[in-house]
């Protein structure tokens, strides 16, 4: 003992926080939602049956399981460690617990769901009220290396970033899951062969879906690009991997390969745009072309691979429209997350300021 120094004698343990908790909790994050997707694809190609206690559901509820104990595991080493209950969690993971308690209840509620009414399928699976109140849940326990890292100053590049740039391809891939009768590579919208897109209001719903689908693309885009100057490659990652999982989750199609290289490729482009487009900061742009193109090449792409499939039915003047009003939605979204100055001062300005004394 006379060879320990006094810090070292009965020193507390150190508290766990920073990236090496992140980078942990999100690879345990991408387990919970591995198996949301696996569970979806088990609804997609009718392998459940009318019992909650299925090998889809432990999967998913296993991921679950893991991310709770992570956190709860962080705040009673960190309680040990000496820091008050109010500041055990790492700074961003608050709302996380918050959303396993949330999740939980949607758990056993899901559970007495299926019992009085049975198991959902197809559609109404995604807008079951137990089902959405999951979603909420796993929304905030999966955004939490997301939430740290925004409140972590001076964070840049791959090292950095990488943990909040996988949180943010979860809660998009939880947003496109939830809306995935909205998302090509699910529908398949404009198919030759899918017919529910055939009449006028199939058409719309089409063309409206692929516009939702860009305004939650070039949402988390603007969200992350408000906060950091994003490394080449971060848009490959957050809309590659959403983009490969919404494939997957439909993969019975022979030609989701095709489809989803088509799309993948798309990607990569915009990413090489998006980098183009922050060198220019502080001139805007580059992000205004950014926020229409990216849209516009990632559908086009994907009508450029359906014609080499099964091909469509639409007219050259709707396949327009549904190639360029995504991109009109991105450029949109962009004058909400950069709009143009305002003069100095401001109408509004002069109307709220404080009179003076």
């Amino acid at each position: 003992m006379a060879f320990l120094s006094e810090e070292a004698v009965g020193a507390p343990p150190r508290p766990i926080s920073g990236l090496g908790y992140d980078a942990s909790f999100v690879a345990l994050a991408t387990l919970f939602v591995g198996g949301l997707f696996v569970d979806g694809w088990a609804h997609n190609h009718g392998l459940v049956d009318q019992s909650f206690f299925t090998p889809w559901h432990a999967f998913f509820y296993g991921g679950f399981v893991l991310t709770a104990l992570a956190l709860l595991g962080a705040g009673l080493w960190n309680r040990h460690s000496g820091l008050p209950w109010t500041s055990v969690l790492p700074d961003g993971y608050g709302l996380a617990l918050l959303g396993s308690a949330i999740f939980a209840a949607g758990g056993v509620g899901d559970l007495v769901w299926h019992t009085l009414f049975g198991i959902e399928e197809d559609f109404e699976a995604l807008v079951s009220p137990t089902h959405l109140l999951l979603g909420i849940g796993m929304a905030l326990v999966v955004s939490a290396p997301l939430r740290a890292a925004w409140r972590r100053p001076g964070s840049a590049g791959w090292r950095a970033l990488a943990p909040a740039l996988l949180s943010g391809t979860l809660l998009l891939s939880l947003f496109t899951f939830f809306m995935m009768f909205s998302h090509p590579l699910m529908s398949v919208i404009g198919g030759r062969l899918h017919h529910s897109f055939h009449n006028d209001v199939g058409q719309m719903a089409g063309v409206v879906s692929l516009m939702v689908t860009a305004a939650l693309l070039m949402g988390l885009a603007f969200l992350l690009l408000q906060r950091w100057v994003l490394p080449a490659g971060a848009l490959t990652l957050v809309w590659g991997v959403n983009t490969g999982a919404m494939a997957i989750v439909n993969w019975e199609l022979p030609y989701a390969g095709l489809l989803l290289g088509a799309m993948l490729a798309a990607v990569v482009a915009s990413d090489w745009l998006l980098v183009r487009a922050q060198a220019l900061y502080p001139d805007l742009r580059g992000l205004r072309v950014f926020a229409f193109v990216a849209p516009a090449l990632l559908f086009g792409a994907y009508f450029l691979a359906l014609l080499q499939s099964e091909g469509t039915r639409w007219s050259i003047h709707l396949v327009g429209g549904a190639i360029f009003l995504p991109g009109v939605v991105g450029l949109l979204l962009s004058y909400l997350a950069w709009p143009p100055a305002l003069p100095s001062p401001s109408p509004r300005q002069q109307r709220f300021s404080k009179p003076p004394r």
